[in-house]
């Protein structure tokens, strides 16, 4: 049984999804494209000013409201994509760690038949869980996603088994961009079958041509839902020490900054196999660039495919990174990154462009947000009812984007292991390992000044509402893989 106040909360939820979303009616529900980067850091916006090049999100934030307070529900890349597809936190849906192995950490490659029985083989998102692409089916939409799917690799876990009607991609944490495997391993799938057709060319070309393929295939046939979680601008994932510490990216995209000499160093420090030739910070800093502006290319093609066939200012365009920025990503001015609970690890950025639900355009919305948020607001604007029987932790923000209110959410929480975050209104508490403190976000958003010393009774409250959420995780229906049920 739930108590009072999350049975009125989830009641509450139901009923605003019903509510029709602006500029959409139950015969013109709005497409929606859904762009998800990998490990892109929070100032890495061409229009902050850090020199990186991205016209197509700099056009989004100009055409649409950028999110300065959003945030995911882990700092790492399986659990993130599990929640903003489900709208549940990684310990309500199951999915609260990575579904991959560590043995390529050490510099194995798995042959064939050992890989076929890891546990990045046969791991998945519990197949009781309900995406997006699935409640949306129920008002009439398509659906494709192109990229990383990394929730499954067995046939009943893969996309097209769980609501979408088109898959393109790789289905685990990472891949070489050219080979498409993962440390040695072949990783591309078209809808059930995996493939190789493609191999030899930079994934995010084929992520860029397929959703194009889709966009000709749907826009102007009926609704549709097209989601491309890129894998750039994460690590290439191969057991060369010079090409996996680095990002790849093509030559022409490297070119468009400044040169780096040297390109590789000797280290005689890495995980595995000393000496090795890795990447210097220059150059890893330049291909994280390159293979940003890539993606924003391929952003920038599918915003004009829209805008040709005079669909773009009714489709719902959304943007953020999946997690924290790792590598040649800029946190700035987070603390952190990748991995860790502290901001840079778990704050995004984010835009949202949908002129005719009325959002804002050149804005700037400093409102408390997530990405549980994603599955009930896309469900109202398509005017479809929330699954029934699922328990949700996000709701319908396009009041809050239009600034008609402000954001009903007012606590988010995060456990990594033993690494935790607890934020409630402004007040955030952190335990990464040794390091642990209580922050004003409001006044120091770089988690600076540590103020549990002085404010032992705010402390105090926010560990107990971490206390009361991590009890209503526990009480939750149990879902796999990682829970014991």
């Amino acid at each position: 049984m739930q108590p009072p106040r999350l049975r009125t909360f989830h009641f509450l939820l139901a009923a605003t999804m019903l509510l029709p979303a602006a500029g959409a009616s139950a015969a013109d529900r709005p497409n929606i494209l859904l762009i998800v980067s990998d490990d892109q850091g929070y100032n890495d916006l061409g229009q902050l000013g850090n020199g990186i090049i991205t016209p197509a999100l700099d056009r989004l934030a100009n055409e649409g409201t950028r999110l300065t307070n959003f945030y995911v529900a882990w700092p790492a890349c399986t659990p993130s994509r599990a929640s903003l597809l489900t709208g549940r936190y990684p310990q309500r849906n199951g999915i609260y760690d990575m579904i991959r192995n560590e043995a390529p950490d050490y510099g194995h490659r798995y042959t064939p038949d050992q890989y076929a029985v890891t546990f990045e083989r046969i791991g998945g998102m519990d197949e009781r869980e309900v995406i997006i692409p699935a409640v949306l089916k129920r008002a009439g939409y398509k659906s494709g996603i192109y990229g990383k799917w990394d929730l499954g690799a067995l046939r009943r876990m893969l996309p097209t088994s769980r609501g979408f009607d088109d898959f393109y991609g790789f289905v685990n944490t990472g891949i070489d961009y050219f080979t498409h495997e993962r440390y040695g391993v072949p990783c591309m799938v078209r809808n059930l079958e995996p493939t190789e057709e493609d191999k030899g060319t930079y994934c995010t070309y084929l992520f860029q041509r397929e959703a194009l393929r889709f966009l000709d295939e749907h826009a102007g046939e009926e609704p549709f839902f097209l989601y491309v979680p890129f894998n750039a601008p994460h690590n290439s994932s191969s057991l060369d020490p010079t090409i996996r510490s680095s990002v790849q990216a093509p030559e022409r995209f490297k070119a468009m900054y400044p040169p780096v000499e040297p390109e590789t160093r000797v280290t005689d420090r890495y995980r595995y196999g000393t000496p090795a030739t890795v990447a210097t910070p220059q150059a890893r800093r330049r291909d994280y660039r390159a293979a940003v502006t890539c993606m924003d290319a391929a952003i920038g093609e599918m915003l004009d495919r829209l805008e040709a066939k005079q669909m773009l200012d009714d489709t719902i365009v959304v943007f953020f990174s999946d997690n924290g920025g790792s590598g040649g990503a800029d946190n700035s001015p987070l603390r952190g990154h990748k991995a860790q609970t502290w901001e840079g690890g778990i704050r995004v950025p984010c835009i949202v462009r949908w002129p005719a639900g009325k959002i804002p355009a050149g804005a700037v919305n400093d409102e408390f947000l997530t990405s549980l948020e994603l599955l009930p607001s896309f469900a109202g604007a398509a005017g479809v009812a929330p699954p029934p029987g699922v328990v949700l932790d996000g709701f319908n923000w396009w009041p809050t984007l239009r600034g008609e209110s402000k954001s009903p959410r007012k606590e988010m929480f995060w456990k990594r292991r033993d690494q935790i975050g607890a934020r409630v209104g402004q007040w955030k508490w952190v335990q990464m390992g040794d390091q642990s403190g209580l922050f004003n976000l409001d006044e120091d958003i770089a988690e600076k000044n540590d103020l549990s010393q002085s404010n032992p009774e705010i402390l105090a409250m926010v560990k107990e509402r971490y206390t009361n959420w991590l009890r209503e995780m526990e009480a939750a229906e149990p879902r796999g893989p990682f829970r014991d049920f």
